[in-house]
C-alpha cells in the first residue's frame, strides 16, 4: 500500500505496460499484417480480439475523463450523456454492414465510388483532424496526470508526454495494425481489472448508495438539465458518429460480416457499462461535496486516498496507451492507402506513424488549445454523413455531389461555431442560457440544412445507390 501510495508506482506501472507491450508486438511483421491487421499466416482477427480492441481504443483516457467530468457537473444525466454516445456501436455495426453489402472495403471506399474523388477527400480531411486529435487529447490527460503526481517537478508533463509518445511510437511501429490489435486485448484486460478493483472500493463505502447515484442532479448552478441537453445532442449526433471515426471504422472491414456484426454488438454493451462505471467517480465526487481540483485528478486523490486513486491513474493510463497505438495504425492506413502519398511499405507507415506522433505531441506541449476544443466538437463536423447515409442506406437513394457538399459545409461551418461559441457573431444565429444549448442548435441546424440539400437534390437528379 506505500507503494501505491508514492507517484513513482505509476512510473513503473507504466514501464511494466510498455515492456509488456514490446514484448507481445511482432517482430516480423508482413504489410498485409501491419495495414489489415493479419496474423503471420495471414489469419483474420477472432472475434473477442476484435471487441476487446474495439472496446479499449473507444474507452479512451479523454473519454473516461469526460465521462466522470460531466458526471461531476450534471450528475446522472451527464455520465448518461456521454454514455448515449456508445450507442455509435450499433450504428457503426449498420453502417458498415450496409457498405459491406454494396461490395465497399471501406467508408472511403463507398464514398469514393458514389462521390469520386471530392467525397473522399472531403471525409479524409475530417478523419486525419480526428485522428491528431485523439493522439493530442490522450497525451494531454498524461500530462495532466504526472503534473498531479509531481507537483514539484516543472517539467513532469513534457517528460511525461515525451516519454509515452516515444513507448506507443516504438511498440506501435513494429507491427502497426497487428500489434495493436494484440497489445488492445492485454491493455484491455489490465484496465477492466484496474477498474473493477477501483470500482470495488468505491462501493463498498459506507457513503455510497446507487440510489444517490441514479439521483444525483450534480454540482452545477443549472443542476442536471444540461446534462438532459447533451442527452439530445448525443442522440442527434450518434448515427454519423461512428463513421468519422477510422479506428471503429477500421476494424469493421478486417472479419467476416457475422465475426463483425458480432464484435460491435458486444463492444458496446461493455464499453457502455466501462465508460458509465467510470463515470460515477465522478458523480460520487459531486455527492461528496469534492471541490473540482486538475480536472478531478486533485479531488480524487482527497476522496479517496492513495491506492483506489492509483488504480484510476493506472486505467486512464492504459486507457491513452491503447487509443495512441490504435489512432497511429489507422493514421498510417490513411496516409498510405486513402492518400496515397507514398507506396504501401512497412517502413512508409512507419514514417507516417511518426508523423502523427510528433505532430500530437508538439500541439500537446505547445499548449494550442484550439485543437483540444475540436475533440468536442468532432461529433458535429461528422454530421454531413447523416443525411448522406440514411438516405441512402434507409431509402437506397444516393444524394447528388452539390448535396454531399452543401452538408458538408453546413458541418464544418456547425463545428467551428461551437467552438467560437461565445463570439457574438456566434450568439446572432446560436445563443442559449447553457453552451450545451448552443450545441443542440447548431446540431439541429446543420441536420435541417444537409437533409434539406439531400432531399432538394433527390429530387432534382437523384440517384439509387449502388449495390454489389
Amino acid at each position: 500500500m506505500a507503494l501505491l501510495a508514492n507517484p513513482m508506482a505509476l512510473v513503473y506501472f507504466v514501464g511494466l505496460i510498455a515492456i509488456v507491450s514490446l514484448l507481445i508486438s511482432p517482430r516480423n511483421v508482413t504489410v498485409g499484417g501491419f495495414f489489415d491487421g493479419a496474423s503471420g499466416g495471414g489469419a483474420k482477427p477472432g472475434l473477442w480480439m476484435l471487441v476487446l480492441s474495439q472496446v479499449t481504443t473507444w474507452i479512451f483516457a479523454r473519454s473516461l475523463m469526460n465521462a466522470a467530468i460531466l458526471g461531476y457537473f450534471y450528475g446522472f444525466a451527464g455520465t448518461l450523456a456521454y454514455t448515449a454516445y456508445y450507442l455509435s456501436f450499433l450504428t457503426g455495426m449498420f453502417i458498415v454492414g450496409q457498405m459491406r453489402r454494396r461490395g465497399a472495403r471501406s467508408v472511403q471506399d463507398w464514398l469514393g465510388d458514389n462521390f469520386g474523388s471530392t467525397g473522399h477527400v472531403a471525409y479524409n480531411i475530417v478523419v486525419a483532424l480526428r485522428l491528431l486529435s485523439e493522439v493530442f487529447a490522450n497525451l494531454i490527460v498524461v500530462g495532466l496526470i504526472f503534473s498531479a503526481a509531481f507537483p514539484d517537478l516543472a517539467w513532469a508533463k513534457t517528460g511525461a508526454v515525451v516519454a509515452l509518445a516515444v513507448v506507443g511510437l516504438v511498440y506501435s511501429a513494429l507491427g502497426g495494425l497487428r500489434a495493436s490489435l494484440r497489445t488492445d486485448v492485454m491493455q484491455m484486460i489490465v484496465f477492466m481489472v484496474v477498474l473493477a478493483l477501483a470500482f470495488g472500493v468505491m462501493v463498498s463505502a459506507d457513503n455510497f448508495s446507487f440510489l444517490a447515484i441514479f439521483n444525483a442532479s450534480g454540482v452545477h448552478e443549472q443542476a442536471s438539465r444540461p446534462g438532459w441537453v447533451l442527452v439530445a445532442v448525443a442522440l442527434l449526433q450518434v448515427f454519423s458518429y461512428p463513421a468519422h471515426d477510422p479506428v471503429m471504422m477500421d476494424r469493421g472491414f478486417l472479419a467476416d460480416e457475422k465475426t463483425t456484426r458480432k464484435s460491435f454488438m458486444h463492444a458496446f454493451w461493455l464499453s457502455s457499462i466501462c465508460i458509465f462505471g467510470f463515470g460515477m467517480f465522478g458523480i460520487q465526487a459531486g455527492l461528496m461535496g469534492a471541490s473540482y481540483e486538475n480536472q478531478l485528478l486533485g479531488t480524487w486523490q482527497v476522496m479517496f486516498g492513495p491506492v483506489v486513486y492509483f488504480l484510476i491513474a493506472a486505467s486512464l493510463l492504459v486507457s491513452a496507451m491503447s487509443t495512441l497505438d490504435s489512432a497511429l495504425a489507422s493514421a498510417a492506413r490513411l496516409v498510405i492507402d486513402e492518400f496515397k502519398v507514398a507506396p504501401r511499405t512497412v517502413f512508409c507507415g512507419r514514417l507516417a506513424m511518426f508523423g502523427f506522433m510528433a505532430a500530437g505531441a508538439l500541439l500537446t506541449l505547445w499548449g494550442n488549445k484550439t485543437l483540444f476544443d475540436a475533440v468536442a466538437v468532432s461529433g458535429t463536423a461528422s454530421m454531413f454523413l447523416t443525411p448522406v447515409l440514411v438516405l441512402a442506406f434507409v431509402f437506397n437513394r444516393v444524394v447528388p455531389l452539390w448535396s454531399f457538399l452543401v452538408a458538408y459545409l453546413a458541418a464544418i461551418l456547425g463545428a467551428a461555431a461551437y467552438m467560437y461559441r461565445g463570439t457574438e457573431f456566434v450568439k446572432i444565429f446560436f445563443d442559449g442560457p447553457h453552451k450545451y444549448d448552443q450545441l443542440l442548435y447548431i446540431c439541429i441546424a446543420v441536420l435541417f440544412v444537409g437533409f434539406s440539400a439531400g432531399l432538394i437534390g433527390l429530387a432534382s437528379q437523384g440517384k439509387l445507390a449502388r449495390r454489389a
